[in-house]
């Protein structure tokens, strides 16, 4: 699958990670290898979710994602992907399923502090955010609501850093309710706060948006398999993110 054009030249949006790794489990994997570990480090929240909702504690989820991880980053385990399983998420899911139930069948997997890998995880933050999110009860509901909060905050950051970069972080900073559901301001508003006009706001905020879903267009395309299910994958997200 082509990368998604971006204007911005970020390269990193410009590789389909999920393709890569789909392509390898052979000869040289290292590169599929970084490219599986910086899709888990971006979207490991979901699995910690899963995990908590299907009845694990939290330090005891902890270890379970650890360990997952830990498996699913051995070399070995590429060898084990197909490519029927087009996008990351379906992926994650039922390897995530397999990983707790064979841990449950065994009873324990390894001890305290084992399987560790070298991956940004912010624990400590999971189970404060876990606990915001107590309306959804579905161990699958809240992967999938997780995941495509996620997404949405990935192309967030990644826009909010493309505009600070061209010197229009101001620019960002008063126009970013216009990404954010429920809080926009009238136009008037903004314009006299950046000292424009009205016209030169709707212009501004054009772009905006269409940048935010360049942006998350990108960062769904690193987790599929090709470019026919981007659309897909997007009708999904929004589904997730309903009201029940």
């Amino acid at each position: 699958m082509a990368g998604v054009n971006l204007p911005s030249g970020d390269e990193s949006f410009l590789t389909t990670h999920w393709s890569l790794v789909l392509r390898a489990g052979g000869e040289d994997s290292e590169r599929a290898q970084l490219a599986l570990a910086s899709l888990c480090r971006s979207y490991w929240y979901p699995l910690y979710a899963f995990v908590r909702r299907k009845g694990v504690a939290a330090q005891d989820a902890e270890d379970v994602v650890q360990s997952f991880f830990a498996r699913l980053l051995d070399k070995q385990a590429l060898s084990q992907v197909r490519p029927e399983k087009g996008r990351f998420r379906s992926f994650l899911l039922a390897s995530i399923q397999n990983h707790l139930a064979n841990l449950r069948a065994a009873e324990s997997s390894q001890k305290r502090g084992g399987g560790q890998v070298a991956l940004d995880i912010d624990f400590a933050a999971a189970d404060a955010r876990f606990r915001l999110e107590a309306g959804v009860l579905d161990a699958q509901k809240s992967f999938e609501r997780a995941w495509a909060l996620e997404l949405l905050a990935r192309a967030l950051s990644g826009l909010e850093q493309e505009y600070r970069a061209s010197e229009r972080g101001a620019l960002f900073d008063v126009l970013k309710p216009e990404l954010v559901g429920g809080q926009s301001a009238p136009y008037a508003d903004y314009a006299e706060r950046l000292c424009s006009n009205v016209a030169a706001v709707k212009v501004a905020v054009h772009r905006l948006r269409k940048r935010y879903r360049d942006r998350l267009r990108a960062a769904i395309a690193e987790t599929v398999a090709g470019e026919a299910e981007i659309e897909s994958e997007i009708a999904d997200l929004f589904k997730a993110l309903a009201p029940n």
